[in-house]
């Protein structure tokens, strides 16, 4: 099928700031190949009723009235495994960039962001990347730099998911950590799945953020 032909990438978001809102919506509708499919001004909204049919991303504020952004997302997590969540916030401190990260953002975006590193970055996420604004990424690859994966894991990793595991903390892609490891990419792709279900995570940021965590609390 033409890509031309291919749905639109179905998205919602949760903002708090009506102009801010109306103006994403506005550049999400009148782009071909995205389609806002809703928009609430808080957590509670967005909560309230169930998201029929699923949209792919979730955009979502931090600095909301009433429940926190952060909370927002570790319910919607548990209620819509599927949906990427990406958080577009002005934010952009180490306590909430983890947090968001810990229960279950796939991207983190700060306000500002050009529009077409926005559309970009939600078909970068739709496809299983973990977009970040350059400030982020530099906050992230930092601690990255000073992860151990520990000699014993609680999780009863094996050697080799935990190398596999401190490649994906270091920035590395499937391919890219298989070409490092010398092994085949599918090899990569059942190492990982098996680290995801020990550390009862669903994707690559979230078992990111659980070895990142893991390594700051003990």
């Amino acid at each position: 099928m033409d890509c031309l032909d291919a749905a639109p990438i179905s998205i919602v978001l949760v903002e708090d700031d009506r102009r801010v809102r109306e103006g994403l919506r506005v550049l999400l509708e009148g782009t071909p190949g995205f389609h806002c499919a809703n928009a609430w001004r808080s957590m509670e909204e967005a909560l309230a009723k169930r998201w029929i049919p699923l949209p792919a991303v979730a955009l979502i504020d931090l600095g909301l009235p009433g429940m926190s952004g952060i909370e927002g997302l570790r319910l919607l997590r548990e209620r819509y495994p599927s949906v990427a969540l990406m958080v577009l916030t002005v934010f952009d401190d180490d306590e909430r960039i983890f947090s968001a990260l810990c229960v279950g953002a796939s991207g983190y975006l700060l306000k500002g962001t050009p529009p077409a590193r926005l559309l970009e970055s939600i078909r970068e996420v739709v496809a299983g990347g973990a977009p970040m604004s350059p400030e982020i990424a530099r906050r992230v690859v930092a601690l990255f730099r000073t992860f151990r994966p520990p000699e014993r894991s609680d999780y009863n990793l094996t050697p080799h998911e935990l190398r596999i595991l401190k490649l994906l903390v270091e920035g590395h892609t499937y391919k890219s950590a298989a070409a490092e490891l010398g092994i085949a990419f599918h090899t990569v792709a059942f190492h990982v799945q098996n680290v995801y279900q020990k550390l009862q995570v669903h994707s690559k940021s979230e078992a990111v953020a659980r070895a990142l965590r893991s390594r700051l609390t003990g």
